[in-house]
């Protein structure tokens, strides 16, 4: 066998690239869905691919697609917990920075201007993404994109977060 240079996750985890690569699961068909999705999303989808072929974040400009509402990251994930998972869009953390973005519809920033602990970021501000299947520079997806292009509701989120958060049916009190 010839030498060959390792990749950066090679150094890292051992394992060879190739092994890790052919073989199919329906998970690693699903980060592929929401990789493309998320990629087609940037103005220039092959360099955010190639971002992510180097494991690095790809900054995606947020507006035409979608916003990121950004929140502390305990609050993030509680109200992560009261939103069921049919209605969870893409949610993307940094445990280090203690914050959560959360993609939501482009026109959510007007309902979501009450939420004190939520602070919608302006069209055309970059998240530093990392791909949907791996965590890169400390950043990872707590709800990963699909691919299907399903987003957090900005009323469905602006009620997790409000006092009562966003109760079930079964939990309204009585």
């Amino acid at each position: 066998m010839r030498n060959r240079a390792q990749s950066p996750r090679e150094r890292a985890t051992g394992l060879p690239t190739v092994l890790v690569m052919v073989l199919p699961t329906p998970l690693a068909e699903l980060y592929e869905a929401g990789d493309a999705w998320l990629a087609d999303c940037a103005a220039r989808p092959d360099l955010a691919r190639r971002a992510w072929t180097l494991e690095a974040l790809a900054p995606i400009a947020s507006g035409s697609h979608w916003l990121a509402a950004e929140s502390m990251l305990v609050a993030g994930m509680q109200a992560l917990n009261r939103i069921r998972e049919e209605h969870r869009g893409p949610v993307l953390v940094d445990p280090l920075l203690d914050r959560a973005w959360w993609l939501v519809p482009p026109d959510a920033a007007e309902e979501l201007a009450d939420v004190r602990s939520v602070l919608v970021q302006p069209p055309g501000t970059p998240l530093h993404c990392p791909p949907t299947g791996w965590q890169a520079c400390g950043r990872f997806w707590l709800s990963r994109p699909d691919g299907s292009g399903r987003l957090t509701d900005s009323a469905v989120l602006a009620a997790a977060f409000g006092p009562g958060g966003n109760r079930l049916p079964t939990e309204a009190p009585g």
